[in-house]
């Protein structure tokens, strides 16, 4: 098999098997619980948040884990709308979010929030003029993601984050980082957002586990209720087999992040200056994350070709993984031709990726094409 879906969901690590797996057999403890063997949990829960705020750049407490990016997101925009909503009712976000940001922003529009959706340009971006001018005194929120998951766009989010509380000081900043993070170089403590959040499994960890980045000193209310666990904000015993394959995971790729992410940006631009030789097939977006390449075959559907490419055994996928039969909403704010929207397949690397798997899939399109034309 040729995985090239890594945006979707990437392989769980050797490092993160073996640390969640020897967890689950030896500190299976609750981190709550008083006696010693309940302390040790908690003595690695300490450090395998330890290990997380280590690849996020940030303070240890700062970082509170959750089940998925999906929760880290809704926890985000929901404690911030119910901290900051009597001091004004105005969220930004963009047209282009994951369904993650913008169906809790759609919840609150129908509560009364009023909100504006930056449009990307052509190529999935989002500029700087657009924030500004759409930032207002009662301006409570902004949220915009890193890395786009379709397009591959890179949003300037430093400086977006210092537009935005330089013109708006009492905003808060929000990013979702699940398609950034160990892709985009970032360090929370210098990135200026006060809320990021990430996810395991887009990292070589497992699924179920992920994280949000609250800024130190900013309170917000809590999002779950119950026992009190992470700091009184979200209750629920921890889940630490997954927290300590989502910490192994980070320990093992932080010190080779920027030799992946050149590896990564190696093998992308091969794979387009290969594509671009294939009669019929276009490149769409921007393109500027290491790992994401989005195309479109003219004519085609986009179906036909993820199932002529399973014939191979090759894997890639529509767009995103979580929009199953809808229109690319993230392609039409940009514009792109409907025939070609339809027609679109998203490739996706990882650190693991190899040579070897462009070629294949280099290799097999213009018998795919060929085919189905």
């Amino acid at each position: 098999m040729i995985y090239l879906d890594n945006a979707a969901t990437t392989k769980p690590c050797e490092a993160c098997i073996n640390a969640t797996a020897q967890t689950m057999r030896e500190q299976w403890a609750n981190p709550s619980a008083l006696y010693r063997f309940g302390i040790d949990a908690a003595r690695l829960l300490r450090k395998c948040r330890q290990s997380v705020a280590d690849a996020m750049g940030a303070p240890t407490d700062c970082i509170h884990f959750t089940a998925c990016g999906t929760e880290a997101d809704n926890w985000a925009i929901f404690s911030t709308a119910e901290r900051f909503g009597k001091r004004g009712k105005h969220i930004i976000t963009t047209a282009i979010e994951h369904s993650a940001v913008l169906k809790p922003i759609k919840k609150l529009e129908e509560q009364g929030f009023e909100v504006t959706y930056l449009q990307p340009d052509h190529m999935g971006r989002i500029s700087l003029e657009r924030l500004q001018n759409a930032l207002r005194k009662d301006t409570i929120l902004v949220s915009i993601m890193m890395v786009n998951n379709e397009s591959g766009a890179v949003m300037p989010i430093e400086k977006m984050a210092k537009l935005t509380h330089r013109i708006c000081p009492n905003a808060i900043f929000h990013t979702d980082a699940v398609q950034g993070f160990f892709k985009v170089p970032f360090r929370a403590n210098s990135l200026g957002a006060d809320l990021i959040s990430v996810s395991g499994h887009k990292v070589h960890a497992a699924k179920g586990i992920g994280a949000l980045y609250i800024r130190a000193g900013l309170k917000l209310p809590a999002y779950l209720l119950g026992g009190g666990q992470e700091n009184g904000l979200r209750s629920g015993t921890e889940g630490l087999p997954q927290i300590a394959g989502f910490a192994a995971a980070c320990t093992e790729q932080l010190p080779k992040r920027m030799e992946n992410i050149a590896r990564q940006n190696k093998l992308k631009a091969i794979l387009q200056d290969g594509l671009r030789k294939i009669d019929g097939v276009e490149l769409i977006g921007a393109q500027e994350a290491p790992h994401i390449v989005n195309l479109a075959v003219k004519g085609l559907r986009s179906q036909g070709l993820l199932n002529a490419l399973q014939d191979r055994e090759i894997c890639v996928s529509a767009g995103s993984a979580c929009s199953k039969g809808h229109r690319s909403h993230v392609l039409t704010a940009m514009g792109v031709d409907p025939e070609l929207i339809d027609g679109s397949v998203r490739v996706s690397l990882s650190s693991e990726t190899t040579m070897q798997e462009i070629e294949a899939f280099l290799q097999a399109m213009p018998e795919v094409i060929a085919s189905l034309q």
